[in-house]
């Protein structure tokens, strides 16, 4: 899919869908709970970059245990970012947000984030070069010195361990109420429409996009999370 067909597909599914992974949020606590660890050390006024922030899990997670923390959020998708804006005002820390509907490109604000989260995004960019050049688009807003913190499907899909992988992911995703059709429809999906790439080279290619060698610090099924550093 290309970036518009990728947006319609977030605008549709954006009403239902925290309701549709409600199940599998202990993943997201253990994601969410280790990323606070690794960002203990940041100042206590940091500047955060949220790209792909989509109903704004993270955002939230962070602004309510960083209470001088500001952030900005990066969303094509008006409908998500609609949501993530509504639960901000919710929670009260909508005043310490810049929402931004759009990609990175149209963003500007080089070099002011002390860091930056990007959850589940890059995956579903398929060539490899474009891939890096996000890499490369998220650490050029970044201090020198800056984070990123991101997280993607990952596994070596030609090994039999992606096999024993990918069936306790889609029992998983029985578990969380996914019909048997809509789990035939996401592993087609997996096959075609998403970047799944061993871990290594997930890392390789952050890498390439200018940043230190990345450190994974998570992995639960087939997602992983890595840390690296802006020179």
């Amino acid at each position: 899919m290309n970036q518009d067909e990728i947006k319609a597909l977030f605008d549709q599914q954006a009403a239902g869908y925290d309701n549709q992974w409600a199940k599998l949020w202990p993943i997201r606590s253990c994601l969410h709970l280790l990323l606070e660890s690794a960002l203990a050390e940041l100042p206590a006024n940091a500047n955060v970059l949220c790209v792909g922030v989509g109903t704004g899990a993270e955002l939230a997670y962070l602004a309510q245990r960083k209470p001088e923390w500001a952030f900005t959020a990066v969303e094509p998708s008006g409908a998500m970012l609609d949501l993530c804006r509504q639960l901000a005002r919710k929670e009260g820390f909508a005043e310490r947000c810049v929402f931004h509907q759009g990609y990175l490109e149209s963003l500007g604000m080089v070099g002011e984030f002390d860091v930056a989260t990007s959850f589940l995004v890059s995956q579903f960019i398929l060539d490899e070069r474009a891939r890096a050049a996000f890499f490369r688009e998220i650490g050029s807003r970044l201090r020198p010195g800056g984070i990123l913190a991101s997280s993607d499907l990952a596994a070596d899909v030609q090994s039999s361990e992606y096999a024993v992988l990918l069936r306790a992911w889609m029992n998983m995703m029985s578990d969380a109420d996914f019909t048997p059709e809509a789990i035939e429809r996401m592993q087609a999906a997996y096959a075609k429409d998403v970047g799944i790439l061993p871990p290594r080279r997930v890392a390789s290619i952050i890498q390439e996009g200018g940043f230190e060698a990345p450190a994974q610090f998570f992995q639960a099924g087939l997602m992983h999370g890595w840390l690296s550093r802006w020179p």
